[in-house]
């Protein structure tokens, strides 16, 4: 890394279709300097198994900022390690890494917006209706469907998340409804049975929700601040940390395998409305190098082959993504950011 760009590294975890796992299983995902300085804290995020193995992602990041740490230029090393699978499935889960580089605010763009103090989590108008338009939601980040604000339907069987994304301009605040059609008779109350997530343009974790499931329509809804440059440095919490950038966001949708279905695998009608409010600021996002239509660089690889690009709108961007590898309980994999090569370890004991 040099010593003017901040950095986002990913990591997105996706547990087998239908798996059980334990209830500490997940990942922590962490940055370090060459020197060994931990670059803010270790994430952890759960694969929330009470409801279903999900998905999960998250970046350690290194915000570059007078007097912040980790602001030397090297070789920074990226730390993903495997939760406790106790209880659960101990196979390997895939993973996904990226990075992104983000470059310095130009001097006469320095109109970031600081971290929202106030702000609503009630839409400022009632959310749309009318008929809604068919979609497929795709299988991860990569092929997520793109959502204008409106009504969507998508249909899901036990076990299924889907991805889609929305462009969120800086000041602009995302909300979202995913209802659940009604199933067969017969299906149990499932604890976090359905569930509505969401990450940043860099994959960042903002928030879940989730609601229990019996086979009656259910309805999970988010609201977000507004989208910020620099609303996650300071403060705010979590949530107004994972709103830091203007660009895609990606909304998943999930309905836990533990919903049981018959009528030979029918699947359960989802409902998405999706409303983007608020006024919007001069682009100052990661994930908008083709504007507001494209997509943020160039993505693959498989085997830990690397993959680079760069973007080419008003913000340039670098993305390299290590395709999927396998991580299994208890092992850490460490990747130098200067040459990318993958190491694991067994935790002791």
């Amino acid at each position: 890394m040099d010593a003017q760009s901040s950095a986002y590294v990913s990591a997105v975890a996706v547990p087998k279709a239908g798996s059980a796992m334990g209830l500490r299983d997940g990942i922590d995902v962490s940055l370090q300097a060459p020197d060994g300085t931990q670059c803010g804290t270790v994430r952890h995020r759960s694969f929330l198994s009470v409801g279903g193995a999900y998905p999960v992602a998250d970046y350690a990041e290194r915000v570059v900022k007078p007097g912040a740490a980790c602001g030397a230029p090297g070789s920074y090393r990226f730390v993903v390690e495997r939760g406790d699978a106790l209880g659960g499935d101990a196979s390997a889960v895939p993973i996904e890494l990226k990075y992104v580089a983000e470059p310095p605010q130009r001097t006469e763009s320095t109109d970031t917006l600081s971290a929202p103090g106030a702000w609503s989590s009630q839409a400022p108008s009632r959310p749309p209706q009318g008929t809604a338009e068919g979609v497929t939601g795709g299988t991860g980040f990569n092929d997520a469907a793109e959502l204008r604000p409106g009504t969507w339907r998508d249909e899901l069987r036990p076990g299924d998340t889907r991805f889609y994304r929305v462009s969120v301009d800086a000041g602009e605040q995302l909300f979202a409804d995913a209802e659940f059609g009604g199933a067969d008779k017969g299906v149990p109350m499932v604890i976090g049975g359905v569930r509505l997530g969401l990450n940043n343009a860099a994959r960042g974790f903002v928030m879940n929700k989730t609601t229990g499931y019996q086979g009656k329509p259910a309805t999970v809804s988010l609201a977000t601040p507004p989208a910020a440059y620099g609303g996650g440095a300071g403060g705010g919490g979590e949530v107004v940390r994972g709103m830091r950038f203007a660009g895609w966001y990606y909304l998943q949708v999930s309905l836990s395998p533990k919903v049981r279905q018959g009528a030979r695998g029918a699947g359960v009608p989802v409902t998405l409305r999706v409303d983007v409010a608020g006024a919007r600021k001069a682009d100052q996002g990661v994930g908008r190098s083709q504007g507001s239509g494209g997509h943020p660089g160039g993505e693959g690889g498989v085997g830990g082959e690397l993959v680079a690009s760069a973007g080419t709108g008003p913000r340039k961007e670098w993305l390299r993504t290590i395709g999927y590898v396998g991580i299994g309980t208890g092992v850490t994999l460490l990747l130098g950011l200067g040459v990318w090569t993958l190491l694991a370890r067994r935790r002791d004991g």
